[in-house]
């Protein structure tokens, strides 16, 4: 059976910023559990192959759902495109685990139009990049959080923002900007993102939510990764209770995949080891797997 798609439903969250949304999964009117992924930094849910992972993980039978953050710059109506960079400037830690928070209570709700094809007691996260740090705090909050899966994941949000004459600049300008190598927009950071990291720094403890992890925890992390360093997967892999590491040869912080993403071109390797391992991981009985490690520790 091929799986159906559901793109670009809108959820209206607490920022005032439409959160779309996209749905996969196999009209077979059968209960799945439920995959949510997660974004990174300067990413959104059409980025690459993210789409064709969702794919293949519908297929092993899972109800597959990704998103854009409401404040990640993209726009329903531009969902590739970092338009709106004001709100891309205004976005925080805080706002993205509120994000999620009304991704996973709309699919919950009983009106939930799609509501017959899932099944509200197995909710998995996947997480990529800084999408990882989010996915782990919000794992270690919410009880309906079955499993963990993060790719490519930070381990820590403090240690990504300025130093010194830096951080006295930014807070003197308001202002500091990130180059999307992309386009080649100048992108805008805003003082608040700083300022709300610190008022909030103990909920952004990704090194103290993971201590706390009552699940599995799959760490993906590619060994040729430039961008998030393979020392933070032995971080989330020290700290998670029950995490399984992942280390996949060669492959840099997307796994080989790029933007845009032809549906007719064959998926690199690496990201296919990464999702074959990814459902296996989902397939596996969650207290058998805690369980193990538990046992292992």
């Amino acid at each position: 059976m091929e799986v159906s798609k559901e793109q670009n439903i809108i959820i209206e969250g607490r920022h005032n910023k439409p959160i779309p949304m996209d749905l996969i999964f196999k009209d077979d009117g059968k209960a799945k559990p439920v995959v949510i992924f997660c974004h990174g930094y300067k990413g959104f849910k059409d980025w690459g192959a993210w789409d064709k992972m969702g794919e293949l993980i519908a297929e092993a039978g899972y109800f597959f759902v990704k998103f854009n953050f409401s404040h990640n710059g993209t726009s329903p109506e531009n969902p590739t495109e970092f338009y709106q960079i004001e709100a891309f400037g205004d976005n925080n830690y805080t706002i993205e685990l509120d994000d999620l928070q009304s991704v996973i209570d709309s699919l919950l709700l009983p009106t939930f139009k799609f509501g017959q094809h899932l099944d509200p007691s197995d909710i998995s996260l996947i997480g990529h990049s800084r999408g990882g740090g989010i996915t782990v705090l919000k794992s270690a909050q919410d009880k309906r959080i079955t499993k963990l899966i993060t790719l490519a994941s930070v381990s820590d949000f403090g240690s990504r923002f300025p130093e010194g004459k830096k951080l006295e600049a930014w807070e003197k300008k308001g202002v500091q900007y990130i180059v999307n190598s992309r386009t080649g927009q100048q992108l805008p950071h805003h003082y608040q993102f700083y300022k709300n990291f610190k008022e909030n720094k103990e909920k952004l403890n990704i090194k103290k939510a993971a201590q706390k992890l009552k699940i599995p925890h799959l760490i993906a992390h590619g060994s040729s990764d430039t961008s998030v360093s393979i020392g933070e997967a032995g971080n989330l892999f020290e700290w998670s209770p029950a995490p399984k590491l992942l280390l996949v040869e060669n492959a840099d912080h997307v796994f080989g995949v790029s933007h845009p993403w032809k549906d007719e071109e064959e998926l690199p390797k690496e990201f296919k080891h990464v999702i074959n391992k990814t459902i296996e991981f989902l397939n596996a009985d969650a207290e058998d797997l805690y369980a193990e490690y538990a046992d292992n520790d």
